[in-house]
């Protein structure tokens, strides 16, 4: 089929519908591991660190501010994550695992990394450093348009 879309159009198309590929068959692997998405993502972010205040945690995550606080709250409540003053600052709080977090991040993060590079490695090694490459081409393009490089 020819498409007579402009390139960008395409692109940006293809963009999302690799995403969306991606996330679908990564986030069936994690709720398979007994994790929601944004779950796996604080423990697989605090996962052999001394724990992060939550500034630190929403800037080493995927999730938004206003989602961050239940997410942690629902952690919390299984036992996986603590919350501790700050020694530093006495208005925050560090978001650390638990000893059970600690083996959720232990068993899980290497199992959906190896289940993730199953798949990926099919590219092979140069193939998937030139997609990188040109993936944070096309970052910088985004990140210059806003002028936060």
């Amino acid at each position: 089929m020819n498409d007579t879309r402009p390139e960008f159009l395409q692109l940006i198309r293809q963009l999302a519908r690799s995403y969306q590929a991606f996330e679908m068959y990564s986030n069936r692997h994690i709720r398979h591991l007994g994790l929601t998405e944004c779950q796996f993502d604080i423990v697989a972010t605090l996962g052999n660190t001394p724990g992060m205040n939550f500034r630190e945690l929403g800037e080493h995550t995927l999730i938004t501010k206003g989602t961050l606080t239940g997410v942690v709250d629902r952690l919390v409540d299984r036992g996986l994550v603590r919350r501790d003053a700050d020694k530093s600052d006495g208005r925050s709080q560090i978001v650390s695992l638990t000893e059970a977090g600690n083996q959720v991040f232990a068993e899980a993060f290497p199992a959906h990394l190896a289940h993730l590079r199953s798949v990926m490695q099919e590219l092979g090694d140069d193939r998937m450093k030139q997609m990188r490459e040109m993936l944070m081409e096309l970052e910088n393009v985004f990140r210059q348009a806003e002028g936060t490089e």
